[in-house]
């Protein structure tokens, strides 16, 4: 069974390869600057959210927001 799927996952891989490197290497017209400046903004912007997420990430394990709750008794509210 791991055999199949590593197979079918292998063949996804290789298709998709396929299919970039025909998309780059074709004949055709090229990107005018307004794509490459959309391209470059949504890069950026990108990269802005995936670090801010792994920022928010840090700072709630740093601070014990992700530990899991513990149940207190009366004494301990005291």
């Amino acid at each position: 069974m791991r055999v199949a799927i590593s197979l079918v996952l292998l063949a996804i891989l290789a298709a998709g390869g396929i299919f970039a490197y025909q998309g780059l290497t074709l004949p055709g017209a090229s990107m005018p600057g307004q794509g490459y400046a959309a391209m470059a903004i949504g890069i950026v912007f990108s990269v802005v959210i995936g670090v801010g997420l792994m920022a928010l990430l840090f700072y709630s394990s740093r601070r014990g927001y992700d530990e899991p709750p513990k149940l207190r008794s009366r004494e301990d509210s005291r």
